[in-house]
């Protein structure tokens, strides 16, 4: 029963996110394809007129922030055989992050420093997690591996992100370094309701 709620709770999460950036983006006062290439995504969080709808946005970090949380620590946890406490440690700074992404929005001055700060510990944080439990269960099988994968990807976007802000397709850097989260939390998803343990 643990295991349906959360896969389920995961995998509706990530869903959540990515249909509330989707319907965000298509409501952004550019096209479409120009919102996800040369914009961020918390620019889709910033209550102002390109974005009307910053509010849907700003949910969709709050709840994946919180779907992280119950996932890991009611059902995911289990499966963590080693370094539990860093696991631990990594998931709350995980998760906090994309919270405060999504209460703090970019854009102000006065505030904006937080909301980068959250963003870095959801982005590398996050892709930290990744790597960290690929390494930390019990086996190293085909979800481990693609576990690893995301997280690699995910810290080299990172990575790039980093090293070129000022560049105009920055965006895209940004949003490959998220989605590894977002997809890793759906494919968990499955693999917790499929799972016996």
């Amino acid at each position: 029963m643990r295991n349906k709620v959360a896969g389920t709770v995961l995998i509706a999460g990530s869903l959540y996110y990515l249909l509330a950036e989707a319907i965000s983006a298509t409501f952004f006062k550019a096209f479409l394809m120009n919102t996800y290439i040369f914009h961020t995504i918390s620019e889709l969080g910033i209550p102002n007129g390109n974005s009307p709808l910053f509010w849907m946005m700003n949910s969709g970090f709050i709840l994946i922030g919180i779907t992280l949380l119950f996932g890991s620590f009611y059902k995911f946890k289990d499966y963590i055989v080693k370094t539990k406490l860093i696991f631990y440690i990594f998931t709350v700074i995980t998760s906090l992050g994309v919270i405060i992404v999504g209460l703090i929005h970019g854009g102000n001055p006065l505030t904006s420093g937080y909301h980068t700060l959250g963003a870095v510990m959801a982005i590398l944080g996050g892709n930290i997690l990744l790597v960290l439990i690929s390494r930390s269960m019990a086996k190293f099988e085909k979800y481990q591996l693609i576990t690893l994968i995301l997280g690699i990807v995910g810290l080299i976007a990172f990575w790039v992100l980093f090293f070129n802000m000022g560049s105009i397709y920055m965006p895209v850097f940004e949003r490959l370094s998220v989605y590894t989260l977002i997809l890793w939390c759906f494919l968990t998803g499955i693999f917790v309701v499929n799972s016996n343990i």
